[in-house]
């Protein structure tokens, strides 16, 4: 609590208690009960407190002052609550304290309702007469909390903030978190009731309350039973707790040293040694460059065990913490003197709980100076190893920080996550240990298919998944369904509800919501299929030109695939508005570069032998998919044999709807060249892009055709159509021949 805090509580109580006693008009047992509460309350015992002003409002619900006294009692506590009764209270009794308008700027603060609070705070900085009251520089930092909580609170990161749960954390304050270096064992400090942990008050004899009424501070550890779960906690050892406060800090040389904390001359650091058979030795205390008749408070050893980073208020005027450093020269010798961090790391305010990552370049602490959300708040600096000094420290932002107390921030043995000690709402009373986690990626995948026949899996769906980010910043994502299948994958950022635009031939058909779950690792894998009011009539359509197929590293047309194709000619000659793409594959052998040109390579060999037969290039596209899109595994031949083909596709024109293709009989036995575009009479010669040379003969007096091939590498080929009938022979560059002989019925 800050020092205004600790002086106006003193002051409204003393004011509170001479007006119980003045008031005859109020039953004596609740004048008793005001007495008793104010006493408790004036003592900082605040949770003792609370139940003499809930009796008091038992008897009379509009008790001003009960409410306003019990309002500020519960801030520790309950901060909703508080804020109920201290706004009750002051709408009862405008009056009910001087002070009324800090109290209501420290509820709105704590509540997230920070432009209130600056408005209360000013008010309140209104009241103060004097020039030179030091309450106005005071008021003044408060103000620039609420502004700096604001800020960060509006700009959120994507965090995810755990509370471990009812069996470490309790109605009372748990804090301090240690962890074993195998992440099984977790050691920490809790205030909670030593009866209701086992071996703990039986250790300590720990029955007498603190100064404060809550009870001492003591050491306890738990086994982690699962990744949600943990053990009861139980007593650490009888020689770590004390009759005082004793608090856990680190564990190091490979968990058989305990660094930790004892109320001994006002706050000492102490070690403890793990005896061989597994108990702990009683602690020794730091020498006398760490320890001073000061308070220390936190502290850290670097794994070499050779730097010590602490917190102590030696050289504090006012008693605030300060963050110093101490060497020595081997983990056997004593520590050297103490040495300041400075005015970068430190402040005129509490700086404590220091904590450096495994490779020593990034400095964890918590501060109540910087830019802090209000209370302590969580900062790192990282390390110049050119001007070997600290950086200026970064607040680590909400939802790791708040506008309360955070602090004890420490890195799991991976680095993948950290522990926590916070005082939030949500919580189970005072602070808790929680859980930082960095939200991660998680992968998306399924099939889309359609509604009105569950089994049909719809190709070429574009899925576009649109969010955003914590802080508001517009994030997306996007994938195409796949050929044949319908399945689609991406990977994006989880812990969020996505709006998903599906879309197909550039329309979209329907958005859809989806809830992603967080996930906390970049492993996660969630199953999800879309089920949209669309039909297929395309895969009907494309089911009438058939697929074409290539050797290993060719482009060369098959016999085969000239068959194939003059059907396709045929189709498009009768169905004039029908456009297709043709879409070139491949096998996986080679690189992915190659495999592109590969394809396209494919698909123009296609493109071009339509042309010849007479269909207009504006109506056929091309496009190369590589290995990107295989229609089976590339774990065989014969599977390798599926991928390095040709597909032709429908395409529609935006506004153009479906057309029926006239159904035209694929030649079998026969290829029917096209009556509309027979060639010209005469020769002809062209030299292809890739080196082909084509010679076309065309006899003057019959619709005989002669074609003949001869590629770059040495391939042959020679067609002759003639009254329906074909005759074709080729030769690849290895020797290898064809035939295809076709005669017209």
């Amino acid at each position: 609590m800050d020092n205004l805090s600790k002086r106006l509580l003193q002051a409204s109580c003393a004011l509170a208690l001479t007006t119980a006693v003045t008031t005859s008009a109020q039953a004596q047992s609740t004048r008793k009960d005001l007495q008793t509460g104010n006493k408790l309350f004036n003592q900082e015992n605040y949770r003792a407190s609370i139940p003499y002003y809930e009796r008091v409002l038992a008897k009379d619900p509009n008790n001003a002052t009960a409410l306003f006294r019990a309002g500020v009692a519960y801030l520790a506590f309950d901060k909703e609550k508080a804020s109920d009764y201290i706004y009750k209270a002051q709408k009862l009794k405008p009056k009910v304290s001087k002070d009324v308008e800090y109290w209501l700027g420290r509820v709105d603060h704590l509540n997230y309702n920070f432009d209130e609070a600056i408005t209360h705070y000013q008010a309140y900085n209104a009241t103060l007469k004097k020039k030179n009251d030091t309450r106005r520089e005071e008021v003044a930092q408060l103000i620039q909390h609420s502004k700096n909580a604001k800020i960060l609170f509006n700009s959120p990161k994507d965090i995810f903030v755990k509370n471990l749960g009812p069996t470490v954390n309790t109605q009372y304050s748990e804090h301090s978190p240690v962890i074993s270096s195998d992440d099984k064992t977790l050691i920490f400090t809790t205030r909670t009731n030593p009866a209701d942990i086992p071996g703990l008050q039986r250790a300590t004899g720990k029955k007498a309350i603190a100064a404060d009424g809550e009870y001492y501070e003591g050491i306890v550890e738990t086994k982690r039973l699962d990744a949600e779960n943990w053990d009861k906690p139980r007593s650490l050892s009888a020689t770590l707790n004390s009759k005082g406060h004793d608090a856990s800090i680190q564990l190091f040389d490979n968990d058989t040293k305990l660094l930790m904390y004892r109320s001994d001359e006002d706050g000492d650091l102490f070690v403890a040694t793990k005896q061989s058979g597994g108990d702990w030795g009683a602690p020794d205390k730091l020498n006398s460059n760490i320890n001073t008749k000061r308070f220390e408070s936190d502290a850290y050893i670097t794994p070499n065990g050779l730097t010590l980073y602490f917190s102590t208020n030696r050289d504090s005027e006012d008693g605030n913490l300060d963050l110093y450093t101490s060497t020595r020269t081997s983990t056997t010798s004593d520590w050297g003197p103490a040495k300041s961090m400075g005015s970068t790391i430190n402040t005129k305010f509490d700086e404590d709980s220091p904590y450096l990552s495994r490779d020593g370049k990034t400095l964890y602490f918590s501060s109540r100076g910087h830019n802090t959300m209000g209370d302590y708040d969580v900062f790192k600096s990282q390390y110049d190893s050119i001007g070997h000094k600290w950086g200026r420290p970064e607040n680590m932002g909400y939802p790791i920080n708040t506008p309360d107390a955070d602090s004890y921030y420490r890195l799991a043995p991976d680095g993948s996550y950290a522990y926590l000690s916070s005082y939030r709402i949500g919580g189970y009373g005072e602070k808790d240990i929680y859980t930082i986690n960095y939200i991660k990626n998680a992968t998306i995948k399924g099939t889309v298919f359609s509604k009105r026949d569950s089994t049909q899996a719809i190709p070429g769906v574009e899925l576009v998944f649109s969010g955003t980010q914590a802080d508001k910043t517009a994030i997306s994502f996007r994938d195409v369904t796949k050929t044949p299948g319908g399945d689609y994958q991406v990977s994006l950022l989880s812990g969020r509800t996505y709006q998903v635009a599906v879309n197909k031939d550039g329309k979209n058909i329907e958005t859809q919501e989806f809830a992603v779950p967080i996930s906390t690792n970049d492993s996660t894998t969630i199953t999800k299929n879309f089920y949209v009011n669309y039909i297929d009539t395309t895969q009907n359509l494309n089911s009438q030109f058939a697929k074409i197929y290539f050797d290993t590293d060719k482009y060369k047309l098959r016999p085969e695939s000239v068959k194939t194709l003059w059907n396709t000619a045929v189709i498009l000659k009768a169905n004039a508005g029908v456009n297709i793409s043709i879409e070139g594959h491949c096998d996986s052998r080679n690189t992915d570069e190659y495999n592109m040109v590969l394809g396209q390579n494919r698909a123009d060999v296609a493109k071009n032998y339509l042309i010849k037969q007479g269909i207009a290039s504006t109506r056929l596209t091309t496009v190369s998919y590589g290995e990107r899109r295989p229609a089976a595994p590339n774990d065989s031949p014969e599977n390798m044999q599926l991928n390095r083909r040709d597909e032709f596709r429908v395409v529609l024109k935006e506004g153009e709807t479906m057309p029926v293709i006239q159904p035209v009989a694929p030649t079998t036995t026969t290829v029917v060249a096209p009556t509309p575009t027979a060639p010209l009479p005469g020769k002809s010669k062209v030299k292809m892009a890739d080196g082909t040379k084509v010679k076309t003969k065309v006899d003057e007096d019959s619709d005989k055709v002669k074609v003949k091939t001869k590629g770059a590498a040495g391939e042959k080929s020679k067609t002759i159509s003639k009254d329906g009938e074909l005759d074709s022979k080729a030769k690849d560059a290895s020797g290898e021949k064809a035939k295809v002989k076709t005669k017209a019925e």
